[in-house]
């Protein structure tokens, strides 16, 4: 800022200044709205899903984990069955884990496998000449 040396000088720097200052209130406030916004919890929640969800991979993942864990609770279900024997539901939770993380881990493997047989199932058959 260049010398002052007259009162007129002081008068016009001073409502500048204070142009200045009302501005960068004015700017400081709204960013302060936007803060507080972005920071409420349903905000936050809308954002880390919105950034969830539009995650490259996110589809294929949830589909695989679904898969795993939908899988591992049916096993339990089908060799354990309702039971109150404490030995029994600790078996099928291992049970359920084992068959969770080997549906995990070999995932493309029984997509690919179930695509396949669902073609086999609902291709048509050609007809075959009588010989």
């Amino acid at each position: 800022m260049a010398k002052i040396t007259s009162i007129t000088e002081l008068n016009k720097a001073i409502l500048l200044l204070e142009d200045q200052q009302t501005l960068e209130g004015t700017l400081l406030k709204e960013r302060f709205k936007i803060t507080y916004e972005s920071l409420r919890p349903i905000n936050l929640i809308k954002s880390t899903f919105n950034e969830l969800v539009s995650a490259p991979d996110f589809k294929e993942d949830l589909l695989n984990t679904s898969l795993s864990l939908a899988a591992g609770y049916f096993s339990k279900k089908l060799a354990i069955g309702s039971t109150n024997n404490p030995f029994k539901q600790i078996l099928g939770s291992f049970l359920q884990m084992g068959v969770t993380s080997i549906v995990s881990k070999n995932s493309d493997d029984i997509k690919s496998g179930i695509q396949k047989l669902i073609t086999l199932l609902f291709s048509k058959k050609e007809k075959q000449p009588y010989q």
